[in-house]
């Protein structure tokens, strides 16, 4: 594979923010209200992805309950829609993201799902899967884990699955993937308790998660995703997910093309806030 040239990044500084939670979405708050999202008085992030009809919208609904509004993301088409919910003595915001098949940038609603999860980088995100089509679900959820490993497997529509003679082993899908899967029936909220206390301990770190990184069988093209991926990490310290990038920028992506040299990545990987003003989706400008 020929040498690839990482794109002239532009990078815009920002004050130093609380050094307490270095990997905490609330210290790049200004980042997440680019992309739509007012994080103030809430104490953690949580995205909730996953495919069409696997019952995201009623996870979403029994977390939030009427705590929840709707809108379009900035400079979308794509409506989305956001709320909040207590546990213990936190609170979270909850981010529905647009339910999508994949992550390859083919569609708004992939672009809007991906380049949260990517830029926003919340603190947990929820994958909500059809235990009646597991194997279907399974291919959003590996690109997802491409991402970010900090994932909680919400595994919905149990009480279905049984209904149809189907079982899963939870607990060797969890061991498989990498991440807590939690059985659900959520129309019932049966399993909620349960995925509250789950992504409470992802959120602070007492779940140990692990990454499941693709690994190409040809080694030239390993060799360029490796060095590419060392670049960027030098570039930007303070990614996580700087593997992920170089494959997408070795595939040619336009968007994470984009997202160097427009700066996006240079705002995130700053140690602080970016100080420029943002209109969220209620309409409400941010400094």
């Amino acid at each position: 594979m020929p040498h690839t040239e990482l794109p002239t990044p532009s990078v815009n500084p920002a004050p130093p923010t609380d050094p307490v939670c270095g990997t905490c979405a609330l210290n790049h708050a200004s980042q997440l209200l680019s992309l739509g999202v007012d994080v103030s008085g809430h104490d953690h992030v949580v995205a909730l992805a996953g495919n069409p009809n696997t019952g995201k919208s009623t996870v979403f609904n029994a977390l939030t309950g009427l705590r929840q509004h709707v809108g379009n993301w900035p400079g979308k088409t794509v409506i989305g829609a956001e709320g909040g919910f207590g546990y213990r003595d936190r609170r979270y915001k909850l981010v529905d993201l647009p339910g999508t098949y994949s992550l390859l940038s083919t569609s708004e609603d992939e672009d809007v799902a991906r380049d949260f999860l990517v830029f926003g980088r919340p603190d947990v995100t929820v994958v909500v899967v059809d235990a009646t089509r597991l194997q279907r679900n399974l291919n959003l959820v590996l690109q997802i884990l491409q991402i970010t490993d900090r994932v909680v497997l919400a595994l919905n529509l149990v009480d279905e699955a049984r209904r149809h003679g189907l079982s899963v082993d939870e607990r060797h899908l969890a061991r498989e993937l990498g991440v807590p899967v939690v059985p659900m029936a959520a129309r019932s909220r049966q399993g909620v308790p349960d995925l509250l206390e789950t992504v409470e301990r992802v959120a602070l770190g007492t779940i140990a998660t692990r990454a499941r990184p693709v690994h190409h069988g040809d080694v030239r093209t390993e060799r360029a995703v490796s060095e590419l991926a060392h670049r960027i990490q030098r570039e930007y310290p303070e990614l996580t997910n700087t593997r992920w990038i170089a494959l997408r920028l070795l595939e040619g992506d336009p968007g994470i093309e984009r997202a160097v040299t427009d700066g996006t990545l240079g705002r995130l990987a700053a140690p602080a806030a970016s100080t420029e003003s943002f209109t969220d989706r209620s309409g409400k400008t941010h400094s």
